[in-house]
C-alpha cells in the first residue's frame, strides 16, 4: 500500500482554466456539508484535490469525457511506479525533435499513453491541451530550458489521493447526484467571450451554446432534488441568463493563455451556485 507522510495535495499537471489560483475565492462559496463530491468536469482536478486535503472521508466521484486525460488518473492511481519509469526516461530524452515524435505517436499501452499525456502537458505550450477534428494533439512545444517532466513524489501523492476516489470516462450528464447529501462542481469548457477566446474548448468535442442549454438543464435538474451544485463559467450575458435563477457571483480571475502579453491579465469569472 502506497503511503506518504501527511501528504499535501494538489494537482500534478498544468490545464488551461485550472482553479488552483481561484480555491481562496471559492472557499465561502462551498457547501458546509456534504457526504458525496461530484467534479464530471475533472481537468486538473484543482477543486477535487483540495477536498482530499479538507474532506478526505467525503465519497469523491470524478470524471471526464476525454479518454487520454482519464486514462492518465487511472495510471496513476493503479500503476504509478511503471508511469514514474516511463516519465524518466521522457525527461532525459526531451528535446524538439523528441517533443514532436512524441506528439505524432498517439498509440501504445495503456500506462505508456499517459505517460506521453504528462509529458506533453509539462513540454508543450503553456500546458494547453488541444486536439484538432480526429481528436489527435495538435499544441506546439513550449519554450522551456529544462521543464520538469517527472515529478515522483508529486505523483505517488496523488496517486494516494485517487485511492479513495471512483474514475471513470463518462458525461456530465451521467452523474447519479440525488440529494442534499451530494455536492456537484461543474467546470465546463467556458463560453466564449468572443470568436478569439475559446481556447478552453480542449478536445473535438465542442461545447457551444447548446451545450451550455443542456448543462443548464441538468444543473437545474439536480438543484430541484434538493443536490448543492456549483458552477464556474465566463462573465458574459448568456451564462448570466441562463442562471439568473441561482445565486450568482463574480470571480476576479487571470488570463493567461494568450499569445500576446499585453491580452494577458485580470478579468471577471463567474461562480454559480444553488443553495
Amino acid at each position: 500500500m502506497l503511503q506518504l507522510s501527511s501528504p499535501y495535495y494538489r494537482p500534478f499537471l498544468k490545464w488551461a482554466g485550472g482553479k488552483s489560483k481561484l480555491i481562496e475565492q471559492y472557499i465561502p462559496h462551498f457547501p458546509q456539508s456534504f457526504t458525496n463530491y461530484y467534479e464530471p468536469f475533472l481537468g486538473g482536478g484543482a477543486v477535487f484535490f483540495y477536498f482530499c486535503n479538507v474532506k478526505p472521508d467525503a465519497n469523491k466521484v470524478i470524471s471526464d469525457i476525454n479518454p487520454e486525460l482519464i486514462n492518465t488518473y487511472c495510471c496513476i492511481k493503479n500503476n504509478v511506479e511503471p508511469l514514474i519509469e516511463l516519465l524518466n526516461t521522457h525527461q532525459e530524452q526531451h528535446d524538439k525533435d523528441y517533443y514532436y515524435r512524441m506528439r505524432s505517436h498517439f498509440q501504445g499501452s495503456d500506462i505508456e499513453r499517459a505517460a506521453r499525456f504528462i509529458y506533453l502537458n509539462k513540454t508543450c505550450f503553456n500546458g494547453l491541451y488541444r486536439e484538432n477534428s480526429q481528436g489527435r494533439f495538435n499544441v506546439p512545444m513550449g519554450k522551456y530550458k529544462n521543464p520538469t517532466i517527472c515529478n515522483s513524489d508529486l505523483l505517488r501523492s496523488v496517486s494516494l489521493a485517487l485511492q479513495s476516489a471512483e474514475v471513470s470516462l463518462k458525461p456530465y450528464s451521467d452523474i447519479k447526484a440525488k440529494n442534499e447529501q451530494d455536492f456537484v462542481y461543474f467546470d465546463p469548457p467556458y463560453y466564449p467571450l468572443s470568436s478569439t477566446s475559446n481556447f478552453t474548448t480542449y478536445s473535438r468535442y465542442i461545447f457551444k451554446e447548446t451545450e451550455q442549454i443542456k448543462l443548464r438543464d441538468t444543473f437545474a435538474k439536480l438543484a430541484s432534488r434538493g443536490v448543492k451544485v456549483m458552477l464556474s463559467n465566463s462573465d458574459c450575458a448568456l451564462v448570466r441568463e441562463l442562471y439568473a435563477d441561482f445565486n450568482i457571483y463574480e470571480i476576479s480571475a487571470a488570463r493567461a493563455i494568450n499569445s500576446k502579453a499585453e491580452k494577458r491579465g485580470k478579468i471577471t469569472e463567474l461562480l454559480i451556485t444553488s443553495y
